[in-house]
């Protein structure tokens, strides 16, 4: 970053005042966007006391590093460095948690968005006028011209149609990643906020026991500048995840209804993999044969099924502790597959012994594959992702 661009006696007479403003980022592979950012933020914060706190999904980039370097010359600048956790609403929870500043914000590290919107979202909530300041991509004033991604403005539009009908709030943009409260009100809410695939906003504004007061500020939406989306391809079903945890989970935890869901997906898979297997060999024991059609289609099927429910749970269900790289990968698919196996076992074991106590057939089969569900959930948990925690 170079020094020589700042003002420095604002940036004394700001130090000496009392922290009034925390920007937090949260980031992935933003490296070259941090100097430039932090440029813009001392520019629009003339006079104003704020602090910035990246918080960075550990980036392979040396995004960390580079924030570290910027502190080492600007004290304003601070960083927390998440290992084994992902994800935007719990990186923006994490970093209004852990700052002093009476007032927060949260927006990109990618230029997107305006650092000029920050001073009279400030005076906003500061005067009392709103207890919620939002920067809004389509309220009126506001532009997404210079985004350049008509798909992206209406996956947006979609999502903020339901987002409304859903939770019944009344806003624009509901989707926006750019808004400020204040740290009190944030950290009455943070109990209760879901931090699972949901726009931090709208889990908040949820959340609130009683209703928040609102006011949007247009904002012209930016192409990113460097790096890559923090928004991957499971966005759209991360948003739907963080509807069901917040309204749902806490009567089946969200984590165990998406174990559960993908393997009911994947005996679909496991009965398609075996009926072509079986359309092709045919069912028959041929004279001679030692091992039959069936039980060679049942194994490939098995191994087929347990595949796509390790790579959609890694993709989706453990999306925060997602292994990456073919060592890891191949690591945790042996470790699902044998937990899968005791799974397997629990399940049998106890519908057998069900059975022989006169439970029904159907009805002993069903609670073994609840327990063995159970089990192979917590097992997976603890053995193929949990090296990062639970």
């Amino acid at each position: 970053m170079d020094m020589t661009n700042l003002d420095f006696a604002l940036a004394i007479d700001s130090a000496a005042k009392p922290l009034e403003l925390a920007i937090v980022l949260p980031t992935l592979n933003e490296r070259d966007n941090l100097a430039p950012l932090v440029e813009r933020l001392d520019k629009a914060l003339n006079g104003i006391a704020w602090e910035a706190i990246f918080v960075d999904d550990n980036s392979p980039d040396g995004t960390s590093d580079a924030a570290r370097a910027l502190s080492q010359v600007d004290r304003r600048v601070r960083v927390i460095q998440r290992i084994g956790r992902r994800g935007l609403a719990s990186a923006a929870i994490e970093g209004m948690m852990a700052t002093a500043a009476p007032v927060v914000a949260v927006m990109d590290a990618d230029h997107q968005h305006d650092p000029n919107l920050l001073p009279g979202m400030l005076e906003a909530i500061s005067t009392g006028q709103c207890d919620v300041a939002v920067a809004s991509r389509f309220a009126e004033g506001a532009s997404t011209e210079a985004w350049g991604r008509p798909d992206r403005v209406k996956a947006s539009n979609i999502a903020n149609t339901i987002a409304r009908k859903v939770t019944g709030v009344d806003l624009t943009d509901p989707m926006s990643g750019y808004f400020m409260l204040r740290a009190q009100s944030l950290r009455e809410a943070a109990p209760n906020l879901s931090g699972v695939g949901f726009k931090i906003l709208l889990d908040i504004l949820a959340t609130a026991e009683d209703k928040m007061r609102i006011k949007e500020f247009p904002l012209s939406f930016a192409a990113r500048a460097n790096g890559e989306s923090k928004l991957d391809r499971t966005v759209v079903f991360e948003f739907l995840v963080g509807l069901y945890d917040k309204w749902l989970g806490n009567i089946i935890p969200t984590r165990f209804a998406l174990f559960g869901t993908i393997g009911a997906m994947g005996v679909v898979v496991h009965m398609a993999v075996l009926a072509a297997f079986l359309a092709v060999a045919g069912g028959s024991v041929a004279q001679g044969q030692v091992v039959s059609p069936f039980e060679v289609g049942q194994t490939l099927a098995a191994i087929v099924a347990m595949t796509f429910n390790f790579f959609l749970n890694n993709s989706l269900t453990y999306a925060d502790k997602r292994l990456n790289g073919f060592g890891a990968m191949m690591k945790g698919w042996t470790k699902f597959g044998l937990t899968c196996s005791i799974g397997l076992l629990a399940n049998v074991g106890v519908a057998a012994v069900l059975v022989r106590f006169g439970f029904h057939p159907y009805g002993a089969a069903i609670s073994g594959i609840i327990i063995g569900s159970v089990w192979n959930f917590a097992l997976s948990s603890k053995f193929v992702w949990g090296r990062y925690g639970n």
